[in-house]
């Protein structure tokens, strides 16, 4: 790492004009979540693996900025020569900078790693110091990465309409009604899987993403898809031709973002879509007289914003984001039927989990409490470890219909490890299953009908009375959010705190949101809507027909870490009464599988939530019994058997 460090530092140096400080983003060109191997240059720099972190080096120093989901993790993984910086308890970043490097600093920055809203409020901060950011020519981590993994070269999927619901016409047609209305003649879409729900296609550019390395480009009359052309096949480019979207090489966005702030920007492709009112074709001074370009600020790459007039710039949220979380009957047909399966395999997971754990470690097992006999497996026997497990859970996944991958690193996690949130385990260094001990695992997968995402958390032995208590009380807060009915308008900023009250009662807390939307055969974390105590959590409020995750937690470092977590759908309330004529919403759980009930202490439910338990427990046996067999179906009329009565 100090190599690293020192060959870093050494370009700074040589670099005009020299840099003070070079910051390094956890994102690529597309500002995205989840990056491809070859883009991982925070992890490069700074040997931390957590999917969100900004890594700042100086002439002296190195700092990681992460949030409170990375907190331990972060701890372990940094060597001496970095500083962790803990978001929302030390400076933030800008704020540190502005107040701990030199009057007139330069600080370098990849402006296709950054967005336009964040160099921009950086240069609002330091511009009080007289600092400034500098955009590199190339990226300076790349330099020094010798064994950076090169760009592979995967095939864009065209995603049939039995799947998305919606034609590419119709979505483009919807995109252009959105421009004119907002008196802008373009749009550069620069977030990975907004083009690839745009264009119904899919890739394999990202582990866990099925999005394609793209730009989008659409204006009043043309449409252009920026992508390596090795990646399109004869027939992809047939279904692009017959869409009307111009296939261009990736590069190309930068000069052609140019061409459109000029208004020179012409498809080569035959344009699809007719005046509605009049039938006839219309060009781009017919259709929209305005001269604006529309800009995600929030996604945007700087490199391509800088391009752009400021003057003519439309910035706002991507009208995608909206249209993309909305989902439509045929995707969320597919999400519900997709986390049936999904439920099953969970379902067999756990049928096949408990019986290793009686067999191979005398654990007393999910149904029964009593400490493990602490059985020796046999010499030569296979180890029970959170990665071997985990690969059994993907096992079961792959057998179902659709299947096509996780859809993020499954989170395997046993006792102390459970309370690193985002813990993710290797072969190496993972821990054993433990029957003493809480085991906690989120994990879903990819189906070409939906994505999926699912924690539980179970103990196959003796769970404590203090566990046991923690666990009812993150269950209440899961109910409680579940069972909301709230006024149409209501953002998930004001929902989050539902889901916080039971632990509050005890003085606990989980330092992280409440619940993400789902994408449909796309990303585990889709926006704009979130719930979460995070102040951006007020900019869009629920609405019906969007996902969003239920997951409360709660976690103890060095001891154990409890989370339970449904996707659920937006829906309309069914309502005694309309106040304000507002109209009211509502959930629908579409994940199933069953909670432990040994785990909860019924003395801390009430009858309500006793019954919602109960209700779903049935639903879970219904629902899932056409998917397994004889045994794992007794085993799941066990576990979900009624509770209080």
């Amino acid at each position: 790492m100090s190599e690293i460090l020192a060959s870093l530092r050494s370009l700074m140096a040589s670099h005009s004009p020299p840099l003070d400080a070079l910051v390094v983003p956890s994102e690529d060109y597309h500002q995205s979540e989840y990056v491809s191997a070859r883009d991982k240059r925070r992890e490069f720099v700074s040997g931390f693996t957590g999917s969100a972190g900004l890594a700042l080096v100086t002439k002296k120093d190195a700092r990681l900025w992460t949030d409170g989901r990375y907190f331990l993790q972060a701890t372990q993984q940094l060597s001496v020569e970095w500083t962790l910086m803990r978001m929302g308890e030390d400076p933030g970043f800008d704020a540190w900078v502005a107040d701990n490097l030199p009057v007139e600093a330069a600080i370098g920055i990849d402006p296709w790693c950054v967005s336009v809203d964040t160099a921009q409020r950086w240069q609002l901060t330091f511009a009080k110091k007289q600092q400034k950011l500098v955009q590199t020519e190339t990226n300076l981590v790349d330099e020094v990465w010798k064994s950076r993994p090169p760009a592979e070269i995967n095939p864009v999927v065209v995603h049939p309409i039995e799947f998305t619901g919606c034609s590419v016409a119709q979505k483009l047609k919807d995109l252009r009604a959105k421009l004119k209305n907002e008196k802008t003649r373009g749009i550069v879409v620069t977030t990975l899987d907004e083009v690839a729900w745009l264009y119904n296609i899919r890739g394999t550019d990202v582990s866990y993403c099925p999005v394609v390395h793209a730009f989008a480009i659409i204006t009043s009359n043309s449409a252009f898809l920026y992508v390596d052309k090795k990646k399109v096949s004869a027939e992809t480019n047939r279904y692009m031709e017959e869409n009307g979207i111009d296939v261009r090489d990736y590069a190309d966005v930068s000069s052609d973002v140019v061409l459109l702030a000029s208004d020179q920007l012409d498809s080569t492709s035959e344009v699809k879509g007719t005046d509605t009112t009049t039938g006839k074709g219309t060009t781009e001074a017919e259709g929209n007289n305005n001269d604006r370009i529309w800009v995600d600020p929030g996604s945007c790459c700087y490199a391509l914003y800088s391009k752009l007039n400021s003057e003519k710039v439309h910035m706002q949220q991507s009208p995608l984001a909206l249209a993309k979380a909305l989902k439509n009957p045929v995707e969320l047909d597919g999400l519900k039927k997709a986390h049936v399966r999904d439920g099953a395999a969970v379902v067999q997971y756990l049928v096949w989990l408990d019986k290793q754990m009686q067999e191979s470690y005398g654990a007393s097992g999910y149904f029964l409490e009593g400490q493990s006999a602490n059985k020796k497996k046999d010499l030569g026997a296979i180890r029970l470890t959170e990665v071997t497990v985990s690969d059994k859970l993907e096992g079961f996944r792959a057998s179902k219909e659709h299947f096509r991958g996780l859809s993020f690193p499954t989170i395997s996690s046993v006792g102390p490890n459970a309370a690193i949130i985002h813990y993710s385990p290797h072969a190496e260094t993972c821990a054993e299953l433990n029957p003493d001990s809480i085991y906690l695992f989120d994990s879903g997968a990819q189906y070409l009908d939906g994505t999926t995402d699912i924690t539980r958390t179970v103990h196959f032995g003796n769970p404590s009375t203090h566990e046991k208590a923690c666990y009812t009380a993150v269950l209440k807060g899961h109910i409680a959010l579940g069972n909301a009915c709230f006024p149409n308008g209501t953002n998930g900023h004001a929902l989050d705190i539902l889901a916080r009250i039971p632990l509050w009662k005890d003085g606990l807390d989980y330092r992280h949101g409440t619940g993400h939307g789902i994408g449909s055969y796309l990303n585990v974390h889709e926006g704009p809507h979130l719930i979460s105590f995070r102040p951006h959590a007020r900019n869009v409020p629920l609405q019906a027909s969007m996902t969003v995750t239920d997951e409360p937690g709660y976690y103890e470092d060095g001891n154990f870490g409890i989370r339970l977590e449904n996707v659920l759908i937006v829906k309309e309330a069914d309502i005694k009464f309309n106040f304000g004529d507002k109209g009211y919403l509502s959930f629908e759980h579409i994940t199933w599988a069953p909670y432990q009930t040994k785990m909860i202490d019924l003395t801390l439910l009430g009858p309500e939530e006793i019954n919602w338990l109960n209700i779903y427990h049935g639903r879970c046996r219904d629902i899932l019994a056409p998917y397994l067999d004889e045994s794992e179906m007794a085993w799941l009329n066990k576990a979900t058997e009624p509770i209080g009565v």
